[in-house]
């Protein structure tokens, strides 16, 4: 019994391929109940509402499968602009998604993307 629950443990951990998205929740209030369309290889994948805070932001994460090519195009979709971003997995499995409102007023749509897991305050 020991033995498949450690197998069990070992294909959870290394045979579930998946990138982590972690979306920042605004701090300007500007961007409240903005709509983010998340695509990944032109195919959308899920809807995100951003809520903003006066506080230290939020994080919602979210779960991209990964095909065995290992190379992605994700696409963030904002109102009528759509940010794309190349991705390979496993260089780059944990990805950090943050709005930005510009001093002309235009959504920009930053990227950070690394191998390891981000440390987040709670």
């Amino acid at each position: 019994m020991k033995k498949l629950l450690l197998l069990f443990i070992v294909l959870c951990t290394f045979g579930c391929k998946k990138y982590e998205v972690s979306f920042e929740q605004p701090t300007d209030m500007r961007l409240d109940n903005l709509k983010l369309e998340v695509l990944l290889d032109k195919e959308k994948i899920q809807d995100i509402n951003l809520k903003a805070t006066n506080a230290m932001p939020g994080y919602e994460t979210a779960e991209l499968p990964v095909s065995d090519e290992e190379k992605h195009l994700l696409q963030v979709k904002v109102k009528d602009t759509i940010f794309s971003y190349n991705v390979k997995y496993p260089e780059e499995r944990y990805i950090l998604v943050t709005a930005h409102l510009k001093t002309n007023g235009k959504i920009h749509i930053g990227i950070l993307k690394q191998q390891y897991k981000f440390r987040f305050r709670q």
